[in-house]
């Protein structure tokens, strides 16, 4: 045996790292990662935007209370967003204003002249949209290496090519084996294993929350016009596209969630080819090449929303999963609310019942 520990969290992307940072100078606490450096897989890949209406309602809280957080570490920049709609479209972007104002966010309505003077070159099917001046971009880079310089600092240990190959329950805990022959006891695991979080229950004998990994793709555009650094995060009511500047390209997506196994996401050609095709039905603009592209995994519990807390059946064995596509945009609540149930602490502004592992049983 080489160690033991309080904790072990399995992943140290974005989940992983900033529950570490929250909890490390409360406990031992080491962090096991199966790549060669963290944050490999979807935490690098991001479209990295603050949204407090993405996700739906059900994560806004959790988004809305990390905005401060964000902010003063000076890891947000003003971008605002757009989520447009067609002609026949404007109960649905009716419906989403109402929703979201409901809850206290600034949402205006947009009518096509609105439009028009954020997006150039807009084609005319496009009349009306939900205007967010809150939106921000992330600097997810920046964020992720906060949390494991903070997880650092407070003693937490990071082993980064060790990932789970097995694990025995005992009377103190867990017995952990390695990908790099090591072994590790643990009072409590905490599964923040990202779109691999259902094979890590798996592999601890506890009951899987039918998590489910998607692919989301991204492209890089050349365009002409250069992309404005005042162009907003642009997307659509009926969720088919989003694109935002970036150094006068456009990153580009489909909004594809195409269900796929744990893996090293690679993009399609078939969702590169419709994520363009698309954006040509929004502006006119000229398309110079496609200069990148990229895939990454977004993980959901089934009913969307983000799972926090022990399971149900053991006690020793933390969720820390299916944070979809607003893990980053959520990771100072999320990471506090997680702590906080975590270490047994009263008292927060969340309530953590409606992302508890129990709502499954």
């Amino acid at each position: 045996m080489d160690a033991r520990y309080d904790i072990v969290i399995v992943g140290a992307g974005m989940a992983g790292a900033s529950l570490a940072a929250a909890i490390g100078a409360r406990a031992r606490v080491l962090v096991v990662e199966a790549e060669e450096r963290p944050g490999y897989h979807t935490t690098g890949r991001s479209a990295a935007f603050w949204s407090e209406s993405y996700g739906g309602p059900g994560v806004q809280p959790l988004t809305t209370a990390s905005g401060p957080v964000l902010h003063e570490l000076g890891l947000l920049a003003p971008r605002r967003a757009l989520t447009l709609g067609r002609a026949g479209e404007e109960a649905q972007v009716a419906a989403f204003i109402e929703k979201y104002s409901a809850v206290g966010l600034e949402v205006e309505w947009f009518d096509r002249s609105g439009i028009e003077r954020r997006v150039p070159g807009l084609r005319p099917d496009w009349i009306c949209a939900a205007y967010e001046p809150s939106c921000c971009d992330i600097d997810v880079a920046g964020l992720h290496q906060y949390y494991l310089a903070q997880a650092h600092k407070a003693g937490a240990g990071l082993w980064c090519r060790a990932g789970l190959a097995g694990s025995e329950r005992t009377s103190g805990g867990w017995t952990l084996s390695l990908t790099d022959g090591r072994r590790v006891a643990a009072s409590i695991v905490v599964n923040a294993a990202g779109a691999w979080a259902d094979p890590v229950a798996r592999m601890a004998g506890v009951r899987e929350m039918d998590i489910t990994p998607y692919r989301r793709t991204i492209a890089q555009l050349a365009v002409s016009p250069a992309a404005s650094d005042d162009l907003p995060l642009v997307l659509d009511i009926s969720e088919t596209f989003y694109f935002k500047p970036e150094n006068g390209r456009v990153w580009l997506s489909p909004h594809d969630e195409t269900p796929s196994p744990p893996c090293d996401a690679a993009p399609e050609e078939m969702d590169v080819a419709v994520a363009i095709d698309r954006f040509g039905q929004v502006v006119d603009w000229r398309i110079g090449r496609l200069e990148h592209r990229w895939a990454g995994l977004r993980s959901f519990a089934p009913d969307r929303l983000p799972v926090y807390g022990f399971a149900p059946e053991d006690p020793a064995f933390f969720w820390f999963a299916g944070q979809g596509g607003f893990g980053i945009q959520t990771a100072p609540a999320a990471a506090e609310l997680a702590a906080r149930v975590l270490l047994g602490d009263a008292g927060g502004e969340i309530d953590p019942a409606p992302y508890s592992p129990a709502r499954f049983s």
